[in-house]
């Protein structure tokens, strides 16, 4: 039986039996172990499954270690439930704005909360067959489910049982963080780990830290009929993006009604009743704000406790595991991918970091981290995408660029679909159409930014994107006006009078 029984998440209904029962069975007995794996994976989250699932369909002798819920993060705390609420936000937004298109909706917008969340612990129920204990079993991975531990530079103790492998992989994942703010604690606070066990909806919601996470939730809570206080410590929401996109962002959840306090830091919290109080400082004022619930959204730690990492050698930080560019720790036959040892902790980054792992543990492969173009999309409405350097990157790296800009309210179809706010940025390399960044502002950017992340990876310039016929009308003909801007700038002076002589010659 598992050494460390997983509970029924919050609450402990249908849907989150039925997840419980795929991702962490009750009745769940380990396998014996084999004498020897070729790999041995620590932690079930995006990660963690690629790699074992990816090794054991190449052959190899896998062993799956997960304490508590397989699917880790992206499914039960991540990705799948905020994405949900977000598509329900979206749906309260499409039909509160639906006059704008000509369509009377005389009762209003009636949310339902707690449907909205039922619906959301039922496709999260739906999707983890995906990630169930039984499913890789079937792939020929040995399951275990309890804490793991190494024993030493080979080995690893579950339970029982001791492991022993040729290689191992650390894929910890990371957990969510709050700030050590004076009462915080004492008063509860939600974070995303937490948040998707609610069933009513606040009256009134602070959101401490302006990232993706608090943007996004901070819109969807304000659109299903809170009150919503978006508090940043700094003065630049979405602080890592570029400002014109950002500042696209920021005025959409104005627009929605957010209330967005920059240079608001926290200075205490208190309980107050059924509710809780902050105390702010801003600009060197002090004030107080009435809340009903906090969510911390400011940052995640990696998962580095209890896992006997000294006994094999392995070295780590606050930061998480230290690796190679290969992936590769201080204990060369352990390997760490995901959220346990990357500074971007997206699902896409641990996925393909995990296909990294499998070539270099497995077959002596060089494949490299920072070989990879990685995209990032923050999912507000719009949403904001970017792949590769930004302004502020190229300047800081010493690299000359030039940008051509095209905003959605010059795009046929945005202007149909009423969605003309936002933008496309691309950066190219000066005196080439070689691409080095690119940001989209758009209700669907993170579908889009892909046609920009394979230019890169393929080395495709904007000329390419230019002759690339688009359907008419999208609004992905934005990409190509910009790359039309590229086109436009090799017509110089000298070569359009050469044109010019020409035609008179023909004419």
């Amino acid at each position: 039986m598992p050494d460390t029984p997983a509970p029924i998440p919050v609450p402990a209904d249908a849907h989150n039996r039925r997840l419980a029962a795929n991702v962490h069975p009750a009745g769940w007995v380990n396998p014996t172990p084999a004498a020897r794996y070729n790999l041995v994976v620590i932690g079930g989250g995006t990660a963690g499954l690629i790699c074992a699932a990816g090794a054991a369909g190449l052959g190899a002798k896998v062993a799956l270690i997960e304490r508590h819920l397989l699917g880790g993060d992206c499914l039960n705390y991540g990705c799948v439930p905020s994405k949900a609420l977000l598509r329900s936000a979206r749906a309260v937004a499409d039909v509160r704005d639906a006059g704008r298109f000509g369509v009377r909706v005389p009762a209003g917008v009636a949310v339902d909360f707690p449907g909205i969340m039922e619906r959301m612990r039922r496709v999260r129920a739906d999707l983890s067959r995906h990630d169930s204990a039984a499913r890789f079993r079937e792939l020929g991975v040995d399951v275990f489910l309890g804490d793991a531990r190494f024993a030493g530079r080979d080995r690893i103790a579950v339970g029982a049982h001791e492991l022993r492998f040729a290689k191992a992989v650390i894929a910890t994942g990371a957990r969510a963080t709050a700030p050590a703010i004076p009462g915080l604690a004492e008063a509860g606070f939600f974070t995303n780990e937490t948040i998707f066990s609610l069933t009513e909806l606040p009256r009134r919601l602070a959101v401490i830290g302006a990232g993706p996470i608090g943007c996004e939730l901070a819109q969807a809570f304000r659109r299903f009929g809170a009150e919503v206080f978006l508090l940043h410590a700094g003065h630049r929401f979405l602080g890592r993006e570029d400002r014109d996109a950002a500042a696209v962002v920021a005025s959409a959840l104005r627009r929605d009604g957010v209330e967005m306090l920059e240079q608001a830091s926290v200075v205490s919290v208190a309980a107050r009743g059924a509710g809780r109080v902050l105390r702010l400082e801003s600009h060197g004022q002090t004030t107080s704000l009435a809340v009903d619930a906090i969510l911390v959204g400011i940052g995640r730690a990696p998962n580095v406790e209890n896992l006997g990492l000294e006994q094999a050698g392995v070295g780590f930080s606050a930061s998480g595991v230290t690796v190679n560019d290969r992936l590769q720790t201080t204990n060369p036959r352990v390997f760490a991918c995901g959220d346990v040892c990357l500074p971007f902790k997206f699902t896409h980054t641990a996925d393909a970091s995990a296909r990294i792992v499998i070539q270099n543990a497995l077959f002596a492969g060089r494949k490299k981290l920072s070989a990879l173009t990685i995209p990032r999309c923050t999912y507000t409405d719009p949403e904001l995408a970017h792949v590769g350097l930004t302004e502020h990157d190229a300047a800081e790296r010493g690299i000359a660029i030039r940008t051509f800009v095209h905003r959605f309210e010059n795009v046929d179809r945005a202007v149909l679909d009423d969605e003309t706010e936002g933008l496309v940025k691309i950066h190219v390399r000066a005196g080439t159409d070689e691409i080095l960044g690119a940001t989209i502002v758009a209700r669907h950017a993170g579908e889009m930014i892909s046609e920009l992340t394979l230019a890169m990876v393929g080395g495709l310039g904007l000329r390419t994107i230019a002759e690339t016929i688009h359907p008419y009308p999208t609004q992905a003909e934005a990409i190509r006006r910009a790359a039309d801007a590229y086109q436009r700038t090799r017509l110089t002076p000298g070569v359009k009078s050469l044109l010019a002589r020409w035609l008179l010659w023909t004419r």
